[in-house]
């Protein structure tokens, strides 16, 4: 019980076990529709496209946590592009979100060049990989309130978004607004991206989208299993991987994907095993 109680007597454990369970239940709901759709990547190049926003933010003046309102616009806009040449051309959903990952890091790389030495200092360490351990009180009621609302959102669509992202030629003709749809799964994984950036990081936020939608779809025949099994596998990993790192003086963002990477290699090995 020690193991488990010692840490909490931090507030800022207190406060990054809250932000770290928002951000791994809300990746993990979104990121089951994700993979079901084939957009794995998608996570990855929205972070980037983050951290472009993120840079073009500090380069106009504003600080770290102010700049991160002006990244959601911008990614937001990325992932509707996304969007529109994945619904428009023949290009793969892959290759549309490589084209836009490649231009909104090399705009980040800019805009973040192009600072002189009197701007503000940034750390681009903590951007890329994140200080979950650090999270302020005003950036934790942010994590918390877009998690609860996009979760609220996605239960309101629940039939209607599963529907389109299983069956989407079927789900048109029965009139369900399939494209509304899927651009509105892209809108809300851009801002929970860009939230959770600020906890995770730009490099390993997307881990948080994939490893436990990927691991619930090897062992949940149904959506609606595998969407409980990934919330459950999100959140239990991000709470062994706080308390972890606490004990082991580690990354917290890194041991939380350490953890949930070995669960997906049980599901993989006890899904291989019952065939």
């Amino acid at each position: 019980m020690g193991w488990l109680l010692d840490p909490l007597k931090y507030e800022f454990i207190q406060r990054a076990l809250i932000a770290g369970i928002a951000v791994a239940a809300v990746c993990a709901v979104i990121g089951v529709f994700i993979v079901q759709r084939g957009l794995a990547f998608l996570g990855d190049g929205l972070a980037h496209a983050a951290f472009g926003g993120i840079a073009i933010g500090l380069y106009l003046g504003a600080s770290v946590d102010n700049a991160v309102w002006l990244a959601i616009p911008f990614t937001a806009c990325v992932a509707l592009g996304i969007g529109f040449v994945l619904r428009k051309t023949q290009l793969r959903g892959d290759v549309a979100t490589g084209v836009f990952f490649s231009f909104s890091f090399a705009l980040g790389v800019l805009f973040l060049g192009l600072r002189t030495a009197t701007d503000r200092q940034v750390s681009v360490e903590d951007l890329l990989f994140g200080k979950m351990l650090l999270v302020t009180p005003s950036v934790l009621t942010v994590v918390v309130i877009v998690s609860l609302v996009t979760l609220f959102v996605t239960a309101a669509v629940w039939t209607r978004l599963a529907y389109a992202i299983f069956d989407p030629e079927l789900a048109a003709l029965s009139g369900v607004p399939v494209a509304a749809l899927e651009y509105l799964l892209l809108i809300q994984t851009a801002v929970v991206v860009v939230v959770a950036v600020k906890t995770v990081g730009v490099v390993l936020v997307s881990s948080f989208v994939i490893i436990p939608a990927a691991t619930a779809r090897l062992v949940g025949s149904t959506l609606a299993r595998a969407t409980l099994l990934a919330l459950a596998i999100g959140v239990l990993g991000a709470v062994i991987g706080l308390f972890a790192s606490f004990h082991l003086n580690t990354s917290a963002s890194a041991t939380i994907i350490l953890i949930h990477s070995a669960g997906f290699g049980l599901a993989l090995l006890w899904s291989r095993l019952r065939r």
